[in-house]
């Protein structure tokens, strides 16, 4: 592999990384169509959406990890949360992992447009969430909880992502979860989810070894650094951050889907 795509590919993992420990999304809504796109109009080979989904199921999987032990000192990590939707996503990722061997690639990218365009519209919704709350005090249904986990897990599984980018948005609107919480646990729920779409991407035979490395080496480096950005940053700021960043991602994919 020429050391330019080396670079390349590591930098999209840094840019990537460093963002996702900003909002605890995986990083996954970010490197997608980064890793589509960039490549190609740089002149280089470009990904299928086989590959780019399960080069972000093992890039999710170490960046969720390192993202969950950093945030695991700030009290922020709601376990019962995290047991619940966790439980019921890792089950719903393997499924959608494994079966999206059985996929067209047009249909892995209109699955993905579809949790993105999701999200959006639930980040924007109106949030009665108290952030003043004990964090040992947080009730949540968890019925509702577990429902949502797993139809994520299902849809999120097929494109590799894990879920972090439409989970947040699940837990501050359905569940009114604080939104430093939502970050953290987040890390946490979809560690647990890329086990079952990490599994599931193995035995669909998709995984590209090297390019999946650099994603995971890009993690383990720049996702720490995200953290300590967010830690500092107020929750508005946040908030804003992820919305902005799950728009102009929905955007992108839905221009290169519908003809003009």
């Amino acid at each position: 592999m020429d050391v330019s795509y080396i670079i390349l590919l590591f930098l999209i993992g840094v840019i990537g990384s460093i963002i996702s420990g900003m909002v605890g999304i995986g990083g996954s809504i970010i490197k997608y169509p980064m890793l589509l796109y960039i490549p190609a109009l740089l002149g280089f080979v470009s990904f299928t959406a086989q590959e780019v989904s399960a080069i972000n199921a093992v890039q999710v999987f170490f960046a969720t990890l390192v993202g969950m032990f950093a945030f695991r000192k700030g009290g922020y990590i709601n376990r019962a949360l995290v047991i619940t939707m966790g439980g019921a996503m890792i089950i719903g990722s393997f499924i959608g992992g494994y079966g999206s061997k059985f996929l067209e690639n047009a249909t892995i990218n209109l699955v993905y447009a579809m949790i993105a365009l999701i999200a959006a519209i639930m980040i924007f919704l109106p949030k009665k969430t108290n952030e003043e709350i004990n964090f040992n005090e947080i009730v949540f249904n968890k019925t509702l909880a577990a429902a949502a986990a797993f139809v994520i897990g299902g849809f999120s599984g097929i494109v590799g992502a894990a879920g972090g980018f439409i989970t947040i948005p699940v837990m501050l609107v359905l569940l009114k979860i604080p939104t430093r919480v939502a970050i953290a646990s987040s890390f946490a729920i979809t560690f647990i989810s890329s086990i079952g779409s990490t599994a599931g991407k193995l035995l669909g035979g998709h995984m590209l070894l090297i390019p999946s490395l650099i994603m995971v080496i890009a993690s383990l480096v720049a996702t720490p650094l995200g953290v300590k950005i967010s830690k500092k940053m107020k929750t508005k700021s946040l908030q804003w951050v992820l919305a902005t960043l799950i728009l102009a991602t929905v955007v992108n994919i839905w221009w290169g889907i519908l003809p003009f």
